[in-house]
């Protein structure tokens, strides 16, 4: 019921938009700040997302000492551990990546190593897991166009 109630929250909110709309003039530190904040944004529309969509949420932003990058959100969906790795793009641009397609095999191996370490740190060796991918495409002023995909990769194919 929390999920429900929360998420209806979120997504009130997110009716405006996730970001906010682009300016040409605008320096690199400040162009880079906007599209962190918009990541945030979407991880948290993305964690209520999932959690209306009956994910149990066990971590969030998961990093381990000496590996590179992070697990955006870890959950149960049912009885299977979902790693889900979020991407979150303002208007997609004729020629631009699709949030989805940004997910390359560079980033595919930072997750797998980082879902093994997860695994083995938690002792969950047992655990059926799967890899998911949450798409969101925050159009200013609009509410987000969201995709998931779960089993969106395997280990084996990156």
């Amino acid at each position: 019921m929390l999920a429900r109630l929360m998420f209806a929250a979120v997504d009130l909110a997110a009716r405006k938009g996730l970001t906010t709309p682009e300016s040409e003039d605008l320096p690199a530190a400040a162009a880079r700040q906007r599209a962190r904040r918009t990541g945030v944004r979407g991880e948290t529309y993305a964690y209520w997302y999932l959690r209306r969509h009956g994910y149990v949420m066990v971590a969030r932003n998961y990093t381990s000492p000496g590996m590179k990058g992070e697990i955006d959100i870890i959950g149960y969906d049912g009885r299977v551990l979902a790693f889900v790795e979020v991407k979150t793009r303002a208007v997609v641009q004729p020629g631009q990546l699709k949030p989805e397609e940004a997910v390359n095999s560079e980033k595919r191996g930072h997750l797998v190593r980082m879902a093994r370490q997860f695994i083995r740190t938690r002792r969950a060796e047992s655990e059926a897991c799967r890899f998911d991918v949450l798409a969101i495409e925050a159009v200013p002023g609009a509410r987000p166009a969201v995709r998931l995909y779960k089993g969106a990769f395997t280990p084996s194919s990156q």
